[in-house]
């Protein structure tokens, strides 16, 4: 199969390598800085990149901003609207396609798009990519030792339930916040401290470490306040976070916003989960 690649960050440096074992006909654009692609051909442009493969895959996710496609392997600045205006009659693997991008869509070319961070399996396993980095975060900004350590974790989502697992795993005293009942019962049947949202404030001096996973504000200029000041906050929330970062600062608190994890700390791992996803689609 003919396939081509257009931007992406080490997951895709990676993924290239999966999908050639394959015996597929690769095309890059939008990764020419990549050393370990090296031996790839890039293409000149994005058109000649595409026309002649069926299928597309692009950054996984496809945009930061919405405005352009994430290309930190590039010097190219690839407009997600110039891409979907060059796409016809192919089917596009990317990820997290939000409604500001689909307005850039025009499905009368029949384009087949496949946003795989939708895949409930895919997301799941980031989550554990996710949580090993967020510890190690932890490990390498403290002077003290998880074990032993009291540690807070914000939602009891994906993340939350894996690395809630990882930090009792390694000793830490381990707290869960959830809003709704069932998840506070959960909670507790793990053997974890629940604490309710509307409870939170009662807790939050208690803290060495402080993981959000919620995409919401939570920890305001007002709970912050309550925060020690030895504590360690890291954000792993997508955009806008769950911390207001400005007024962490002025509270000098010391804090993370960690982004993009699973690309960060074990992309080859990241990769190896979307190559399996993307093998159900081709």
């Amino acid at each position: 199969m003919n396939i081509t690649i257009i931007g992406g960050d080490s997951r895709i440096e990676e993924l290239v390598k999966y999908l050639k074992q394959d015996n597929n006909e690769i095309f890059l654009y939008g990764i020419e800085k990549s050393e370990k692609l090296a031996h790839f051909k890039n293409e000149k442009n994005m058109e000649s990149a595409i026309k002649d493969s069926n299928l597309i895959i692009t950054s996984i996710p496809l945009s930061k901003d919405g405005k352009y496609i994430n290309t930190p392997l590039s010097s190219n600045k690839i407009l997600v609207q110039e891409f979907f205006e060059l796409v016809k009659n192919k089917k596009i693997i990317t990820g997290n396609v939000t409604s500001e991008i689909q307005k850039y869509i025009n499905f009368e070319n029949n384009i087949e798009i496949i946003d795989v961070l939708k895949f409930e399996e895919l997301t799941v396993l980031n989550s554990i990519p996710t949580a090993e980095g967020a510890i190690q975060i932890a490990m390498e900004k403290s002077n003290i030792t998880i074990h032993n350590s009291k540690c807070l974790v914000l939602g009891f989502g994906r993340i939350g339930k894996i690395l809630a697992k990882m930090l009792l795993g390694i000793g830490a005293e381990v707290y869960c916040e959830a809003r709704k009942v069932e998840d506070i019962a959960w909670i507790q049947a793990y053997g974890y401290n629940a604490i309710h949202l509307n409870q939170l404030n009662n807790f939050l001096g208690e803290f060495d470490f402080i993981f959000n996973t919620i995409p919401f504000l939570i920890l305001d200029k007002n709970n912050l306040k309550l925060v020690k000041k030895q504590a360690i906050l890291i954000d792993l929330a997508s955009k806008p976070g769950g911390i207001d970062f400005e007024e962490a600062n002025k509270l000098n608190l010391e804090n993370y916003w960690a982004l993009a994890l699973p690309g960060k700390v074990a992309p080859k791992t990241a990769a190896k989960y979307i190559y399996e996803s993307i093998k159900k689609c081709m």
